[in-house]
């Protein structure tokens, strides 16, 4: 009997910290890099007698990541405090949305390659709610130390936590999602969602069924994925040990597992909690977030064109091809910029591939952005024109003219002539030119016309050598070719 196929099932807990300038509940300063444990205060250590006071900042990225995503907004959100120990929780819970989430529902759409997705047609990963939270500290296992070291910088730090439905069904789609989040958070500014640092991480809860089953397979949990390729490995991993579980007749047990970069494996830590083991209840110190209408347009004013969105704009208002849409609504800033420079542009798709290939290196590689490049869409426009009127060589254009102009940034058509790169296509010019070049290599053009005719190459070599680079080359090889047919 051949073995059934599976599906897998996926939901993720994102968790993105903010780039606000204080913490979630007091005054401490919100940076990372610092030295161990000097963004602290008697608040994020957890003294007794400490109160916490909301962080209006937190209240507002919330609001707007969710009307980004098209949740509803709740007006009427509570704190709840999460009971557990660890070292580097200081106050023995943490201060989280439980009963009554800031946002509620909510899609995020994926953009996922035609290799990648089940089918070609673009879908949306559902979210079940967002809430407001405060972060750990940081505890370090140093190699070769026989104790544990606890950082407490991170303690406090404000969290956002996207919840998804069980939505997800591959490793492909995980990276797609926290890919898509990390572009959102970074386009709206309320993150820089570096996963390195751990600004953007997720716990993957996965489980597998036999394919059309109705009741979802027992899920494991795997925590604190702060690298794609991570969680990529994770999901892989795990999908394999619970179909063998249920190919061997074991059942799998709801666990929180961890995952090891060096082997691949993912290994329990403990059976999986449920809500009341951690014991919540509503925050006596912080009263209800209540917003009104008012405050919620005004959120909502602030966010323009999403990520999404412009990546559509772009394939239909400029028919630039999916791949050059894809990396130009990566960033917001740089989008923004590249529709100024559209709006001049002689040739939308032509700008893109310059854009890409040239100017956003260049802006990259001398530290700055590109809405800080020295040449003005006007400049950057005519340039391209040089190139679409055929009077600058596109290869001599980006690759010598433009860098000069970035340097030094003038009249496009002044400074090409002063480079001598005017490509001259006058008739009487270039058949000058091109009888120069016969008459001076009989043995050659004989050869040509018995056959070799590689020798094309030859020949507009001369040209241009006896141009100075100025012949314009279309012509330039018609016009030899025609000389050189036999009479």
């Amino acid at each position: 009997m051949s073995k059934p196929p599976y599906e897998t099932t996926i939901g993720l807990e994102a968790h993105v910290q903010l780039a606000t300038n204080s913490k979630a509940f007091c005054a401490d300063r919100n940076e990372f890099g610092h030295e161990p444990n000097r963004n602290i205060s008697e608040v994020s250590l957890g003294y007794p007698g400490t109160l916490p006071m909301l962080n209006e900042e937190q209240v507002r990225s919330a609001v707007k990541l969710g009307l980004a995503l098209g949740c509803k907004i709740n007006q009427h959100s509570t704190f709840d405090r999460k009971n557990y120990f660890y070292a580097d929780l200081p106050k023995g819970y943490q201060i989280t949305q439980d009963e009554n989430p800031i946002c509620l529902g909510g899609a995020l759409p994926l953009r996922l390659a035609p290799a990648t997705s089940q089918n070609s047609t673009p879908r949306s990963v559902q979210l079940h709610h967002i809430h407001m939270e405060e972060d750990a500290g940081k505890s370090i296992h140093a190699a070769g130390e026989p104790f544990t070291k606890v950082d407490l910088n991170r303690a406090g730090t404000p969290l956002l936590e996207i919840v998804t439905e069980p939505d997800l069904h591959s490793a492909e789609e995980v990276d797609a999602f926290m890919t898509g989040m990390r572009r959102l958070v970074r386009w709206l500014d309320i993150s820089d969602g570096n996963m390195q640092e751990g600004s953007l991480r997720c716990d993957v809860n996965i489980s597998v069924r036999p394919e059309g089953q109705a009741e979802f397979g027992t899920r494991c949990e795997i925590k604190n994925m702060n690298s794609m390729k991570f969680a990529r490995g994770a999901v892989a991993y795990e999908v394999d040990r619970q179909i063998s579980l249920l190919e061997n007749g074991e059942k799998v047990i709801q666990q929180t597992r961890q995952y090891n970069p060096v082997d691949g494996t993912t290994s329990a830590l403990r059976d999986k909690e449920n809500a009341h083991d951690y014991r919540y209840f509503p925050d006596p110190d912080l009263p209800p977030v209540v917003l009104d209408d008012n405050y919620i347009r005004e959120v909502k004013s602030e966010i323009t064109t999403l990520p999404w969105q412009a990546h559509q704009q772009l394939q239909t208002d400029f028919n630039l091809s999916t791949a050059d849409a894809s990396s130009l609504s990566e960033d917001r800033l740089d989008y923004e910029a590249f529709l100024r420079y559209a709006a001049e542009s002689p040739d939308v798709p032509g700008l893109a591939k310059i854009w890409l290939n040239r100017l956003a290196p260049w802006a990259a590689e001398s530290g700055i952005s590109t809405t800080e490049l020295p040449l003005s869409p006007t400049q950057v426009a005519s340039f391209q024109e040089l190139i679409l009127a055929g009077d600058v060589a596109t290869a001599a254009a980006t690759s010598k003219l433009l860098p000069d102009l970035l340097a030094h940034p003038a009249d496009p058509y002044t400074r090409a002539e002063e480079m001598n790169l005017i490509q001259n296509n006058d008739t009487d010019f270039l058949d000058g030119l091109v009888q120069e070049v016969l008459q001076a290599n009989p043995g050659k053009v004989t050869a040509y016309q018995k056959g070799k005719k590689g020798l094309i190459g030859f020949f507009m070599g001369e040209v241009m050598k006896r141009s100075k680079g100025s012949a314009e080359p279309k012509e330039t090889k018609s016009k030899l070719e025609e000389a050189l047919r036999p009479r």
